[in-house]
């Protein structure tokens, strides 16, 4: 199992990377935290990796952070909750925060990430809440945010991109992507992502 990858980072996107080393591609799904935290394309990343084997496939997850990994391993343990849904939810909410509501039980923040519905939330919620401080433990010294990419198409077809790959249907990942650029034109790429999502979930 690959438990770490180094190497050159040949792409990213909201939801995805590919790491050149010895002369592979490796793809990496990655969370838009961990996203916000990747080099320039062609400089060196270094990512922490659960491998998700499969019957069809090998997937690779990607984290910048020993907290975010430690999340995942401990959401894809819960009922229900898979990778992709893992995923998606480490990409509507930050670790420190996700730790934080799983601290003092709140399954309603939970709801406002699509595809988490009550049952899973309290699900979620209930299994992991013992392990909210030692997931605390794993955290780190916060990190810088992203800063904002120049062209505003390149940013709206990045956030409607990271949309699809969390299971968006894209004429309404188009939609939610626009009115969230319109809303907050300043905004990171990470930002404009967790602003989307919050309003798929109205």
């Amino acid at each position: 199992m690959i438990a770490h990858l180094e190497g050159i980072l040949r792409q990213k996107a909201p939801t995805r990377a590919i790491v050149s080393t010895g002369g592979v591609g490796y793809e990496v799904l990655v969370s838009l935290s961990t996203f916000s935290a990747l080099p320039d394309e062609g400089k060196t990343v270094s990512l922490r990796i659960y491998t998700h084997v499969r019957e069809e496939a090998i997937q690779l997850f990607g984290f910048h952070t020993d907290l975010e990994r430690a999340l995942f391993e401990q959401l894809i343990r819960v009922n229900g909750v898979g990778p992709r849904l893992a995923q998606a939810l480490l990409s509507g909410v930050a670790p420190r925060d996700l730790v934080a509501m799983l601290a003092r039980g709140d399954a309603a923040s939970l709801c406002a990430v699509p595809g988490i519905g009550a049952k899973t939330a309290q699900r979620i919620v209930l299994d992991l809440r013992e392990h909210a401080v030692t997931l605390a433990a794993a955290e780190g010294p916060p990190e810088p945010a992203s800063p904002p990419m120049a062209a505003s198409d390149e940013r709206l077809e990045a956030v409607i991109s990271g949309l699809m790959n969390l299971g968006t249907a894209r004429p309404r990942a188009e939609r939610v992507a626009r009115d969230a650029l319109d809303a907050t034109p300043d905004a990171t790429l990470e930002q404009l992502v967790r602003i989307a999502l919050q309003r798929l979930a109205r």
